[in-house]
């Protein structure tokens, strides 16, 4: 073997390192917090209206995949403006791992999504992907007009639609459970959006909680999470138990909470969005669970 051939420990233990670090990079470039977040709501939800065990694997692997294939998209397309903005934690931006990379990444998960999604039903399916369609259009336009909450509307309102779609025999959704998905998803992305408007502001994005600004996206971020609570506790007939009582409360106690700790933590109002989300999940699971 010619020298050349030859590799030192140290350059293995380099190239290994080299290569652990853009495996790593490339996870993180998912979004992984959001990712497992609405792939564990759908997880949930599949579990709670009664598919079974191999049918909810099979919807939650879908949304997993067109949740991956959304979160790459919007990291390298945005890769070059993070680079110039100097935004930490953007491996596609800051060279951990090339933005062609994670392209083909997006383009891998988003091709797996098309049969995984399919296979829960056609019309099923087909709600799935109109809404990883909506993320990726959140990510190649609309996330700097006024319209940047469609997505994020579209996205959750379809999740209990798409669940319930792959029972067996399709049923249609009840209207509730699409409308607090909604709602959920217009405040997600305020809360999502607020901590960062300033720099997205200074990279020239203008969507709707730039527009609003920091204290008006501060103050309108509860209506829509004590919005979708509402309409769990009080959409279903019969009166208010005493669970949805305490939901709202509770619901109430978190929206408001969030944003007003805003300016010391910068994730509170998000933490705060995903409190709400736990209490309106537990809500639905707890009423039959159903989205059908």
């Amino acid at each position: 073997m010619d020298a050349t051939d030859r590799v030192s420990p140290g350059g293995a233990v380099a190239a290994c390192a080299g290569r652990r670090g853009r495996v790593v990079g490339l996870a993180l470039a998912c979004h992984p917090g959001p990712a497992l977040a609405v792939t564990a709501l759908a997880c949930a939800l599949a579990l709670g209206s009664g598919l079974g065990g191999p049918r909810s694997a099979l919807v939650t692997v879908a949304v997993l995949t067109g949740q991956l294939s959304v979160g790459w998209c919007n990291d390298a397309y945005d890769a070059r403006r993070d680079a110039r903005a100097g935004r930490r934690g953007k491996p596609a931006a800051d060279g951990t791992v090339g933005p062609g990379a994670v392209w083909a990444a997006a383009a891998v998960a988003l091709a797996l999504c098309v049969p995984l999604s399919l296979a829960c039903g056609a019309l099923a399916g087909t709600v799935h992907l109109v809404a990883v369609a909506a993320g990726w259009l959140y990510n190649l336009w609309l996330k700097a007009t006024a319209l940047s909450w469609l997505p994020y509307v579209a996205g959750f309102g379809a999740l209990p639609a798409a669940v319930a779609l792959s029972l067996p025999g399709g049923p249609w959704p009840r209207w509730w459970t699409v409308a607090a998905g909604a709602l959920l998803g217009f405040a997600a992305h305020l809360a999502d959006t607020l901590p960062d408007i300033a720099a997205d502001r200074a990279a020239g994005i203008r969507g709707l909680p730039h527009r609003l600004g920091d204290t008006g996206t501060r103050l309108l971020l509860p209506l829509p999470l004590l919005g979708a609570t509402a309409v769990l506790a009080l959409g279903p007939p019969g009166p208010v138990d005493a669970g949805g009582a305490a939901a709202l409360v509770l619901a109430g106690a978190a929206a408001l909470v969030g944003p007003a700790l805003g300016r010391r933590w910068r994730k509170a109002a998000l933490a705060g969005a995903v409190a709400v989300a736990a209490v309106d999940l537990a809500l639905l699971l707890a009423r039959g669970a159903t989205a059908a």
